[in-house]
């Protein structure tokens, strides 16, 4: 299946983002509490994240999103892939658009996230900062940090 990544310009595909952002959380972390409801998903998404990060997402052949990333000059903020499409390049190929929009960039992952940690190490973040848990979930987490 061919993936093809854009630039969201507009708001109106926010809930369809939100939804793969929820169904991409659930499936990595299913043990954490239910912190928000889909609704709070799209204004958090809406009114925060579109607010203040560019977005790029990517979607399959029939334009549905199956992964996004929201990024600003200092932060990745948000890198969700649904289940189907994880290991397949497309996190690959939206961190390097991140990494190409800035010189330096800091991200946070929970601890246990494994596969977060060791996709995060081989595009070149190191861990600076060990939490925890100083965090909504309260879950243990870390800093990495990217310079080019």
């Amino acid at each position: 299946m061919k993936y093809h990544i854009t630039k969201l310009i507009t708001s109106e595909r926010i809930p369809e983002l939100a939804k793969a952002f929820r169904v991409s959380f659930r499936n990595t972390y299913p043990d954490f509490p239910e912190l928000h409801t889909p609704e709070e998903d799209i204004d958090f998404f809406t009114n925060s994240v579109y607010a203040k990060d560019e977005i790029y997402i990517a979607e399959d052949e029939e334009k549905s999103i199956v992964g996004f990333i929201a990024f600003n000059k200092e932060f990745i903020d948000h890198l969700y892939l649904l289940p189907k499409v994880q290991r397949k390049g497309l996190g690959s190929e939206l961190i390097a658009i991140a990494q190409k929009h800035s010189d330096e960039l800091r991200l946070w992952t929970f601890q246990e996230n494994t596969n977060a940690r060791s996709f995060y190490t081989k595009h070149g973040f190191v861990a600076i900062k060990v939490t925890d848990g100083e965090n909504e979930e309260k879950r243990p987490d870390i800093l990495f940090w990217w310079k080019r």
